[in-house]
């Protein structure tokens, strides 16, 4: 995962927790995105997303990697 992508998961995320914290976004959908902002952050920490790996994509800018 590249360090742009990383960077973008960790900033939704943020935003995400605030607007829920803030009730802008409330009820079920709200729970959505809140957890969805949890997996981008904990993708972001590890450095690796599960989905780009099945689908094959690369977000870094290295094309001899893996």
């Amino acid at each position: 995962m590249g360090r742009f992508d990383r960077i973008a998961r960790v900033c939704v995320s943020v935003i995400i927790a605030v607007l829920y914290g803030t009730n802008v976004i409330s009820g079920i959908l709200g729970t959505l995105f809140l957890v969805l902002a949890g997996i981008f952050l904990v993708t972001a920490i590890i450095g690796n997303c599960p989905l780009y790996t099945l689908f094959g994509v690369r977000t870094t800018g290295d094309r001899n990697a893996g």
